[in-house]
């Protein structure tokens, strides 16, 4: 089922689990009440809590201000319906349930199976409910209780969720018996409700025919398994964030929330500065910069399309020199980098055009093997699946399927994602390839990505983030064409990607070490860090704190915001952005240092504060402005957009030719001229900040 026909069908009522779906159990804390209160107003649909919790125990949250207020109750794991806007247990449901029912006879049959087992608390239980603790069941002891009761002649319904709760109810009590006699009561259809959940014991819920619903990332196995085959939305975020998530895809509410970013900034003394700085600019002076640039921007795009797609730079205004000539072919990198970055200007025709056309270039120059090639020559059409030394580029497939999944997202060409929907997996075949010990991280040769000429290997952050949001858009292209089994194995995959990448690269004294643990792990545990470092190998790892990677991190959702604004004081404490955003590295790498390499010098390409050691790139520049205006600081993000069109302004000739990078510390133009990455991600930042009328 195609995703914009998903949209259009009604949603009328929620039905969502509480713990460990819309609220943490054991802190209590989520972002949901504060979301939903805000936009309540803006929906009509009904929101129920469909809980284990009994009623008491739910209104005693939402007093609290856990919780919003809702329409309905079904507590107990459906053993009661609770009209809460007229604070009544709705009797007329549990006249169905004594059907069969004895709780003597439910207890006498506990008391005979030959596994530990105790009683939960007695807040979980009543008259149509009783709940166990039962850990580390197996299926088939699960199946064997069921006979138990079935010899008895008692029909029930036995629910284990979570590898530890059992709970034993009425044959017509579970959560989706319930929730579909209160559909019946209020007149409405399953397909316009969406559930939420985590746990097995969700499960009846997703069961009815017709119904939508949301897997969150923290999910058991066990619901995965039950819900595979069904309409499900498997959630990135954890908890009430992935609940937030889902209702945004299913279009109940607004997709520009940022969801858990706003906070007191009075402590935090650099950001604190920088705000002060802000308060004394000419903020008419800045917006009309931005402007300026803004039209400037498209006018360097347009200069790169060319008949095969957006070359990396104007051919006209760069005339090659030796291996420069590279420069005039549709890059996968740049070409993928700068479509998402001009996607809010769809509408332009030509623009437009040639999005499609870059895709369709590299797409038909694939490898038998999947491999996207590094670019494709403008003159003659020949692909080159190489960079410097003959070695592959990883990041060029990444970005070529992160780039489909959005340029599909925005323009709902269903057609298009069919066409090229089996060569994309193919590609995904092949970056997989490079997870070769089975780790969920890619192993990547010295100089395989964006920084070919920087000698980072292994496992490198800015891959690792690209290739966990890789995972995660062909997983939503799979969800568009309704195959939801599948799309759930690559998100449920994309998570594991994100522990690793947590685990990985986020050193901590606290980080739990395991009886068998890599040098990298034991060298962790001498310090903390406020960034996700550049590199880990088996052998070693580099402190470095990679600019790029880190915004990309909090933009993809690899990291919270928690974890985004430490990095981000730490990034601007450190000067990254200093005198133009934004340096790709800190510290830069410096002769004698153990990082050092020496073809560093060659063409004094990397010295330090040179290309990717420490220069200035403006296309990261518009990365830069967008996490910034996700962090909730939006008035240094325009003045971060205000120096990047500074940057961008600056020229080799003439002014506003959006050169490919600049020198760290002078911010002196360097590259080539007109750089398609650069003006298209300047546009992007222009669009996110809302300072351009879409």
């Amino acid at each position: 089922m195609d995703t914009d026909l998903v949209m259009k069908r009604p949603i009328k009522l929620l039905s969502f689990d509480i713990d460990n779906t819309l609220i943490e159990f054991h802190t209590l804390k989520g972002n949901f009440i504060k979301v939903w209160n805000t936009y309540k107003a803006q929906t009509d649909v009904l929101l129920t809590y469909n809980t284990g919790r009994l009623i008491d125990d739910v209104i005693s949250l939402i007093d609290n201000g856990v919780l919003p207020e809702p329409d309905y109750i079904i507590s107990g794991v459906g053993t009661h319906i609770y009209d809460y806007p007229n604070k009544c247990v709705v009797k007329e449901f549990n006249d169905i349930l004594d059907d069969g029912w004895d709780l003597n006879a439910v207890e006498n049959i506990i008391q005979n199976i030959n596994h530990p087992i105790s009683e939960q608390p007695s807040r979980f239980q009543h008259s149509y409910k009783r709940s166990y603790f039962f850990h580390n069941a197996t299926e088939d002891l699960i199946t064997e209780i069921e006979q138990d009761f079935i010899n008895a002649d008692m029909h029930i319904n036995v629910v284990y969720s979570g590898e530890k709760f059992l709970d034993i109810l009425p044959k017509w009590a579970n959560k989706g018996n319930a929730l579909q006699w209160l559909l019946k009561k209020l007149q409405l259809k399953p397909d316009e409700v969406v559930v939420a959940g985590d746990s097995g014991n969700d499960s009846a819920m997703f069961d009815l025919d017709g119904v939508k619903g949301i897997v969150v990332a923290n999910a058991h196995e066990e619901l995965y398994k039950f819900t595979k085959y069904r309409q499900i939305y498997h959630a990135e975020g954890e908890y009430g964030d992935g609940v937030i998530e889902g209702l945004i895809y299913y279009g109940i509410l607004p997709e520009d929330i940022n969801i858990g970013v706003e906070r007191d900034h009075t402590e935090d003394f650099f950001i604190q500065q920088e705000l002060n700085n802000i308060a004394d600019e000419d903020e008419d002076e800045k917006i009309a910069l931005i402007k300026e640039g803004y039209k400037k921007a498209i006018e360097a795009l347009k200069k790169n399309i060319t008949p095969l797609g957006f070359s990396a730079c104007s051919i006209k205004d760069n005339v090659p020199n030796g291996t420069d000539e590279n420069y005039h072919s549709v890059w996968a990198r740049d070409g993928a980098i700068t479509l998402i970055g001009s996607l809010p200007l769809i509408r332009d025709e030509e623009i437009h055009k040639c999005q499609r056309q870059t895709l369709i270039t590299l797409f038909e120059h694939i490898s038998r093997n999947g491999q996207i090639p590094s670019n494709v020559r403008i003159k003659d059409n020949v692909p080159d699946y190489s960079g410097v030394g003959g070695i592959c580029s990883i990041d060029s497939g990444i970005w070529v399927v992160i780039a489909f999944y959005e340029y599909i997202n925005v323009t709902k060409d269903m057609k298009f994602l069919r066409q090229y929907i089996s060569d994309i997996k193919e590609t995904m075949r092949w970056l997989g390839a490079h997870d070769s010990n089975n780790d969920a991280l890619l192993e990547i040769p010295e100089a395989g990505d964006w920084t070919d000429l920087f000698g980072g290997s292994y496992n490198i952050l800015y891959d690792e983030i690209l290739w966990y949001r890789a995972n995660v858009c062909f997983g939503r292209m799979l969800e568009m064409l309704g195959d939801y089994e599948e799309a759930g194995e690559y998100i449920r995959w994309s998570q594991v990607i994100k522990k690793e990448i947590l685990q990985n690269f986020w050193p901590s004294t606290q980080q739990k070490l395991f009886q068998s643990v890599s040098f990298a792990e034991r060298q962790f545990t001498l310090g903390d860090t406020s960034y996700l470092i550049a590199q880990t190998t088996p052998f070693d790892f580099s402190w470095r704190c990679d600019v790029f990677g880190n915004v990309l991190a909090f933009l993809h959702g690899t990291v919270d915001a928690e974890k985004a604004h430490k990095t981000f004081k730490f990034m601007l404490g450190s000067g990254v952005n200093d005198p133009f955003p934004v340096s790709n590295v800190y510290p830069v790498v410096t002769p004698g240092d153990p990082d050092w390499k020496p073809y560093y010098t060659v063409n004094l390409l990397n010295i330090p504060n040179h290309y990717h050691n420490g220069g200035i790139w403006p296309f990261v520049g518009g990365f830069w402005v967008k996490y910034i205006n996700k962090l909730g600081l939006k008035d240094v993000a325009i003045s971060e957009l205000y120096k990047l069109a500074l940057i961008n302004k600056e020229g080799l000739v003439e002014a506003w030719e959006f050169t490919e990078w600049a020198h760290g510390t002078t911010g002196k133009a360097m590259g080539k001229a007109y750089q398609a990455w650069s003006a298209a991600q300047y546009i992007s930042a222009c669009h996110d900040l809302k300072i351009i009328n879409k």
